[in-house]
């Protein structure tokens, strides 16, 4: 595991696997301790890492020994989560039915997220998919 800190940005990159995915929400968690208002985005932004960061790991077309870089930024009052991966897949949000066991995840993103998208990776091979997360307002007002 390579870690970068800056202030209010965190960036580190993790093995490509389901197993470094509490890693990573563990990671995120530290982080958010680290800043006066981060109670105000740890449970949503701790799901929807989760959800990105197991999508790359599952759909990721990449070699197995390719690392995914996590990043988190405040920037003004919303939390700026990023997964990067060299996938060449895009993800896309699909419906799933009530017996599926998976496909949801995008869902959560798309519902809890403030704004999400994905870009290509600059001068590198793959992706990256951000989630924007504003503040939980009850927490903000408390």
């Amino acid at each position: 595991m390579l870690v970068s800190r800056r202030p209010r940005a965190f960036a580190a990159r993790l093995d490509s696997d389901t197993a470094s995915t509490p890693l990573a929400r563990h990671l995120l968690r530290a982080y958010l301790a680290g800043l006066p208002t981060g109670d105000c985005y740890t449970d949503t932004a701790e799901l929807l890492l989760g959800e990105l960061f197991a999508n790359a790991v599952q759909h990721s077309d990449a070699p197995a020994d390719r690392l995914i870089e996590i990043r988190f930024a405040l920037i003004g009052d919303r939390l700026r989560i990023e997964v990067h991966d060299a996938g060449t897949g895009h993800p896309t949000p699909h419906t799933a039915t009530p017996d599926d066991e998976h496909g949801r995840g995008l869902h959560l993103v798309n519902e809890l997220a403030e704004r999400w998208g994905h870009c290509p990776r600059t001068g590198g091979i793959g992706k990256f998919v951000w989630a924007l997360i504003a503040p939980s307002l009850s927490l903000v007002t408390a």
